[in-house]
Parts: structure tokens; C-alpha cells; sequence
């Protein structure tokens, strides 16, 4: 039995995408082609390269919220492409990897960044420093005013 799961898979297995987000491989669509760039005859004739894509409007398994939020920052569909290794079940494996990452990395929900106030000790020093920096400039101009 082998690790790699098949195109045609059963209705159990999912894409796991984040904890509220499980999408059936039947709702993947798959391409596969021959990889470019050199290899002789079993880069030229075996269809290894693999490119899996996601119907973000079409799907039922996504909720309104995360349609909308996919929509706006991916569009109505999503691609991943994979054709670095030789075995066409090992790109399978990183297409749909790199698929949930990038589903994934578009759910995540940026929390505004709040900005601090600068503490009660920062705003001392600072005043102090001005304070230094003042009767020094007042010491040069008393000094450059007596050599006239």
C-alpha cells in the first residue's frame, strides 16, 4: 500500500486547511502535463508535472465569510503547480500542500496593531535630554555673543 493518494479518492478524505476549514478532494480539479526542461525520455513521455485548482465560488464547503475573504484576496479560483520532483504522486503531495498554505495564508485575519503610549519614565528622560540639550545651545550662544 502506498502513502500517495489517488486523484479519484473517497468521500471521506479532505485537504485540511486550517481547524474550520476541510475541503473534499472532490472539489479539486487536476491537471497533469509533461515537465519541461531536460530529462530524456521519461521527462518527455510521463505526464509528472501537476497543477490542482480550487472553485472558490463554486464551493460548498466553504462558509460565507471565508467565500468572501478568499474572493477578495485570491479571486474565484485558486491554482497550485508542482513539477520539480520525478514522481508524479510526490508533486501531487507538494501541489496540494502548497494549495492549503496558500488558502490558508489568505483565511488569516490581520489584528490591527494597537500603538503604545511611551511610559511614564520614557517621557522623563526624553524632557531631561531636551532640558541638557537646551543649556547647551544657550552656553554656546552666551559664549559666541562675548567674542564679538
Amino acid at each position: 500500500m502506498t502513502a500517495a493518494r489517488s486523484a479519484t479518492s473517497t468521500p471521506s478524505e479532505v485537504l485540511r486547511v486550517t481547524r474550520n476549514l476541510a475541503i473534499p478532494l472532490e472539489e479539486l480539479q487536476w491537471r497533469f502535463t509533461t515537465s519541461g526542461g531536460p530529462g530524456g525520455q521519461h521527462a518527455n513521455r510521463s505526464s509528472t508535472r501537476v497543477e490542482v485548482r480550487f472553485d472558490v465560488e463554486g464551493s460548498a464547503s466553504l462558509g460565507p465569510r471565508q467565500r468572501a475573504r478568499l474572493l477578495e484576496r485570491l479571486g474565484p479560483t485558486v491554482r497550485a503547480v508542482s513539477g520539480e520532483q520525478r514522481s508524479q504522486a510526490r508533486n501531487r503531495e507538494i501541489a496540494l500542500h502548497r494549495l492549503a498554505d496558500r488558502l490558508a495564508g489568505a483565511l488569516r485575519v490581520q489584528h490591527a496593531r494597537i500603538p503604545t503610549a511611551p511610559s511614564a519614565a520614557a517621557r522623563v528622560r526624553r524632557l531631561e535630554e531636551k532640558r541638557r540639550r537646551s543649556v547647551r545651545k544657550r552656553e554656546r550662544a552666551a559664549n559666541r555673543d562675548g567674542w564679538d
